[in-house]
């Protein structure tokens, strides 16, 4: 039976000499596993190009209940990326946040909100004219929400972040996983702005970095299994 979903690119593996197996995170299933013959050969359907990590597809698909591979019948990029491929810091964050979607999604069921956001995340990148250079911090932490461990506001007086529990306090917690000031206020910042105010945040690139290593630890105490992050070496070396 034939469905129609939008997805977004995860991941893709050779399958064969001319075929390939794409990881989609689709709106309707979930992360699902499709086998696409032939995007290697000139004149494919399917395009390899049009499988790149975070692609936005609008897709038309056989899905089996049961699981395993599936197929595709339609697939176009929509929208198409006007300024990812061609913009090298862009391109940059683009591969690290593909790297932290994949390990935090790869047993992921339909959840439309979840969908959404990234989906409207990225559209919202490759349409601005500049990236904020916090972009990546500012996805990371919102999408918190979507995964089950958002923090709360920050209220007066707590001047700590516990990344162990995942909340301000008032008082450093008794172990080494915590955020101080500075960079208490520039998370609590960072949560609170929305994506259109993102340009108006200022902070240095050594802050952004030590940032960014703290939501590294923040998702690793809370997602099991996610493993080692390696493309922030790469990103950090595009923004520097």
């Amino acid at each position: 039976m034939l469905f129609k979903t939008r997805g977004i690119v995860l991941k893709v593996t050779d399958y064969s000499e001319s075929s390939v197996v794409a990881q989609i995170f689709t709106e309707q299933f979930g992360l699902q596993a499709y086998l696409v013959n032939g995007v290697k050969k000139p004149k494919a359907k399917i395009r390899q190009q049009m499988l790149q990590p975070l692609h936005l597809l609008d897709m038309v698909v056989y899905h089996k209940q049961q699981g395993g591979l599936q197929r595709i019948s339609e697939l176009r990029q929509l929208p198409i990326f006007r300024s990812i491929p061609y913009d090298m810091a862009k391109s940059a964050v683009v591969q690290f946040l593909n790297e932290v979607l994949y390990k935090c999604l790869r047993h992921q069921t339909a959840d439309e909100p979840l969908f959404s956001y990234v989906f409207s995340a990225i559209t919202w990148l490759d349409e601005t004219h500049e990236m904020p250079p916090h972009f990546h911090l500012h996805f990371l932490l919102r999408l918190t929400r979507f995964l089950g461990f958002y923090p709360a506001a920050a209220q007066a007086g707590q001047y700590y972040f516990d990344l162990k529990d995942g909340v301000f306090c008032t008082h450093a917690p008794g172990h080494s996983l915590v955020l101080m000031e500075p960079h208490t206020g520039q998370w609590s910042s960072i949560l609170q702005c929305s994506i259109e105010a993102l340009a108006q945040l200022r902070m240095n690139l050594a802050d952004r970095r030590y940032l960014l290593s703290k939501i590294i630890d923040f998702y690793r105490l809370h997602i099991d299994g996610i493993g080692e992050i390696q493309s922030h070496l790469i990103l950090e070396e595009v923004l520097s």
